[in-house]
């Protein structure tokens, strides 16, 4: 196991790691299904805090995975037979899901977490012996981890005896989670790890592509549901088109930039641009739950206010184009949406949702996508005279 080059060529996602990311199909599809639940039963604020716990979870488990690989995937036994342990961790996470985001249990989320972990730990300890190279980084990994998994279980412990008081729960949640993002960047301060640009642009696009996805399986399951109740209705067509509109619209802004090139050449940038996905992948998650929900009502009664439902697609709209600006920025070689449109279009959207008493919640839901189908417009016009004026692509940046 030595570290595979930056520069190979036609590097691409391997067949073992597209069937890795089945398994957070599942975990998402779960924690989605859960935050939609939620917010149809009126209890979408209380339901924001165990999602982003649980999303976390799911994210960094898979961000582990992914800048491993993109490293050090030699693709034999050893390592196949290690990824499918990790593969079992996460499937545990998504068992765990509804426990946790319901009752703040997160034991079964913590179990499969320790799964995960000895299958991780396991890959950095034989990369530290099989790439001396690189020993330190990969033990300063396998050490970090080691000791954050401790400090989980000891959590866990804690909270489940009734030792950890309620207050400092979410408190050390929090701590732990900044400790869990240190050690990567602490880990590389021996050597840096041997991670390919376009390999983990491809992969961050797959994941995109895969939440996107379960935005349209958790709007078939609002489909499912308001036609069970009351059949087709004008407003049922309305957001069920709009919510398809708006997750093609958010594929086509993302995809725009092409993060491999500039990943390339700003690779000081990665922390910022890996971590500022959270974000961006958790508003995606909660879009689809957003969706759900809003095609839901438009065929049944249900428990949450036209208020709340209207702000559970915009605030997520919001979130999301706001942070892909600030991604692409960070990497981008040419223009991406310029900010004064991001601004307006964000200050709109989060302001439509007050208009849901007089216009219902299906044409907030079909306005904010077409505020997104404008953006996309908006940013294509950009790109193309931008091209047209011939300006040439900056070359690399030297870090600070």
């Amino acid at each position: 196991m030595r570290a595979r080059p930056i520069d190979e060529p036609h590097r691409a996602s391997s067949q073992l790691e597209l069937l890795f990311d089945l398994t957070f199909v599942v975990a998402v599809a779960a924690v989605t299904a859960q935050l939609a639940h939620n917010i149809a039963d009126g209890h979408g604020l209380s339901g924001v805090v165990p999602f982003l716990q649980v999303f976390f979870a799911i994210w960094w488990a898979w961000m582990n995975f992914t800048w491993f690989a993109s490293s050090y995937d030699t693709d034999d036994v050893a390592y196949r037979l290690l990824t499918l342990v990790q593969m079992g961790g996460v499937l545990v996470i998504a068992a765990g899901v509804p426990a946790a985001a319901v009752h703040s249990d997160f034991v079964v989320v913590g179990l499969g977490y320790l799964v995960m972990r000895i299958g991780l730990v396991a890959q950095w300890l034989r990369a530290g012996l099989e790439d001396p190279a690189s020993r330190r980084t990969a033990l300063r990994n396998a050490g970090g981890f080691s000791v954050l998994q401790v400090g989980w279980l000891l959590r866990h412990l804690l909270a489940g005896t009734g030792t950890l008081p309620s207050s400092l729960e979410l408190l050390s949640f929090a701590c732990l989670v900044v400790l869990e993002l240190a050690v990567p960047r602490w880990a590389d301060r021996a050597r840096p790890t041997n991670w390919h640009p376009h390999h983990i642009a491809e992969r961050y696009g797959l994941f995109t592509i895969i939440l996107l996805g379960e935005g349209v399986l958790a709007a078939s399951r609002g489909v499912e549901g308001a036609l069970e109740a009351g059949g087709l209705s004008s407003p049922f067509v309305v957001v069920a088109v709009s919510g398809l509109v708006l997750l093609f619209a958010h594929w086509w802004l993302y995809f725009l930039v092409q993060a491999g090139e500039g990943l390339s050449v700003r690779r000081h940038r990665s922390y910022l641009w890996g971590y500022g996905h959270y974000g961006i992948f958790a508003a995606l998650a909660a879009l689809g739950a957003g969706l759900e929900a809003a095609v839901e009502q438009s065929g049944h009664a249900v428990e949450a206010t036209p208020l709340a439902l209207g702000y559970a697609v915009a605030i997520p709209v919001g979130l999301y184009l706001a942070l892909l600006w600030a991604v692409h920025a960070l990497v981008a070689l040419e223009p991406v949406i310029h900010p004064g449109a991001v601004l307006v279009g964000v200050a709109v959207i989060l302001s439509l949702p007050l208009a849901t008493p007089w216009i219902g919640v299906a044409a907030v839901v079909a306005a904010i996508a077409g505020i997104s189908v404008l953006l996309v417009a908006v940013t294509i016009a950009a790109k193309a005279d931008w091209a047209r004026a011939g300006k040439r692509r900056p070359g690399p940046e030297v870090p600070a």
